[in-house]
């Protein structure tokens, strides 16, 4: 590397000769990957109709008609901690684009010198001292050097520094523009916290309810089972029931208590999760719950595939982190060509304090312009270029399968309540046909005619098919709350656009005189 002078004389070719050398050799073309992937058309599971976006988090939480529900997510987008580790980020993202910015403008500082140096005596007029022979008079003589007083030289300097860059190749700038929309996609991740927060709330209450659902029906099979107990002991009492008869029912009955202490774990932990989700220590909060058959199911219309694809938050930070790596792109480029920095120096010099402001001879002035052009580096500069073209088509690919992964989950979210209305559906059925199988082996029990093993049989269905529609509700809420995330929430286009705008307020905001 070197850093030859710019001065009037500097022969205009110098330049064009220096980056046709530095150029030599170098690669700098780029295929910037293909991105053009439109949508389809429609959605498999939906009729193709367009749909407005969904309401904001609040209010999607509110159409479960449970105001408890509706406070634990409000209290969770105000606690949150991930939400807040995430517009942390947001405030680093907003620093590191002025911190990228600051190269773009002059560059200048104070810079006060007082310095004292003492030349020892024994640098100053340095001779030899000896003898010799004079052949005018035919005597010796012999020659001495006097000795020097050390010295103490003073210097004192009070003036200004500026340097500056001139960005002939916009590689200040586009490092700029990497940064500043790199702060754009920590807002879009906060939003994406924030709806994944949402969703995270939403499917652990789900879960209480669930849970407390399934410790009643735990219990009332319970209940059942004792009762078939003590029916199947009294007819052991009359000799029409035998010990296998008793010991086959009291294993069920234990079967059925066991079941208990796994549901009160589940409900329990469950609460402890949803406290950490709101902020807060498990001591510190109560969840009432209720029963899942008590809360509405939200009626969501998914619209078009381009709509998703709008209103989804992480395609937004996708695609903003590959627009900024363009720019790195660009950046890493610019390193190849030369670099001119302009440089001056104003303000007072003087050996004496006491002149340092009051002669206009002590004022100084400098100014230096400086060329710098890569010559040969051990290709680093290319490594770099290679480096950022490499990253971009990784975002590039990162980005189409987050398109694809919109696509999908919304595909998988309107499947999954399809299906799972379904299974309810037929679960009710057999719930109710359970039940009434069960009616009629205990009238035929108490009639002393039933074989205990028609018995058992039908209990464990009644039990089973109670469990399997109490776990097949949760599924169905809990795919109400993935089309929520697959929607993207409460974002829009509308969101997006202000997200953008906070981006750029808080960037002019913050800094000050310069960028």
């Amino acid at each position: 590397m070197t850093a030859p002078a710019l001065t009037r004389s500097t022969h205009p070719a110098l330049a064009a000769a220096l980056l046709a050398a530095a150029l030599a050799g170098c690669d700098l073309e780029w295929n910037k990957p293909d991105l053009s992937a439109p949508p389809p058309a429609r959605f498999l599971e939906a009729k193709p109709h367009p749909a407005p976006p969904i309401s904001g988090a609040r209010d999607f939480a509110g159409k479960f008609g449970s105001k408890e529900l509706t406070g634990l997510v409000e209290r969770a987008l105000d606690d949150n901690l991930d939400l807040a580790a995430a517009i942390a980020r947001i405030t680093q993202a907003d620093a590191q684009a002025r911190v990228s910015s600051a190269a773009q403008w002059p560059s200048v500082s104070m810079t006060d010198i007082v310095r004292t140096t003492r030349t020892p005596g024994t640098t100053i007029n340095v001779g030899s001292a000896g003898s010799g022979f004079n052949p005018a008079t035919s005597t010796t003589t012999t020659s001495t050097q006097s000795t020097s007083r050390a010295r103490n030289f003073g210097f004192f300097q009070l003036g200004l520094t500026a340097s500056y860059e001139l960005d002939f190749w916009g590689k200040n700038e586009d490092a700029s523009m990497a940064a500043r929309i790199l702060a754009n996609a920590s807002r879009f991740d906060r939003d994406v916290v924030e709806i994944s927060t949402v969703a995270a709330v939403l499917n652990a209450y789900f879960q209480v309810l669930t849970a407390q659902d399934r410790l009643r029906i735990a219990r009332q099979n319970v209940v059942i089972a004792q009762q078939v107990m003590d029916a199947i002991n009294a007819r052991l009492e009359v000799g029409t029931a035998t010990v296998l008869d008793t010991s086959q029912q009291e294993t069920i009955l234990a079967q059925q208590q066991a079941s208990i202490p796994p549901l009160e774990q589940t409900l329990r932990q469950t609460r402890n999760n949803l406290a950490v989700l709101l902020g807060q220590t498990p001591e510190s909060m109560t969840i009432k719950g209720g029963s899942l058959t008590r809360l509405n199911f939200p009626r969501i219309a998914p619209g078009l595939p381009s709509e998703v694809l709008l209103r989804r938050p992480d395609v937004a930070e996708a695609e903003a982190r590959l627009a900024s790596q363009e720019f790195s792109v660009l950046q890493a480029r610019a390193a190849f060509f030369p670099s001119v920095t302009l440089t001056s120096l104003y303000g007072f010099q003087s050996a004496l304090l006491r002149t340092l402001l009051l002669r206009p001879d002590a004022i100084a002035l400098q100014l230096a312009g400086t060329l710098t052009q890569p010559i040969f580096d051990g290709w680093s500069l290319q490594g770099q270029y290679d480096l950022q073209k490499g990253r971009y088509s990784e975002l590039a690919a990162l980005y189409r399968k987050q398109i694809l992964t919109a696509l999908a989950d919304t595909e998988n979210a309107l499947i999954a309540i399809r299906e799972t209305d379904r299974q309810m559906k037929f679960l009710g059925v057999a719930v109710s046909a359970a039940r009434r199988a069960l009616d009629a082996a205990e009238m035929i029990l108490r009639e002393g005619t039933i074989d205990i093993v028609t018995l058992a049989q039908t209990q464990n269905n009644y039990f089973l098919t109670q469990d399997q529609l109490a776990v097949a509700r949760l599924s169905y809420y809990q795919a109400a709350t993935s089309l929520y995330q697959a929607l993207g929430g409460g974002w829009s286009p509308t969101t997006r656009e202000i997200e953008l705008a906070r981006s750029n307020a808080a960037y002019e905001a913050d800094r000050g005189p310069w960028p």
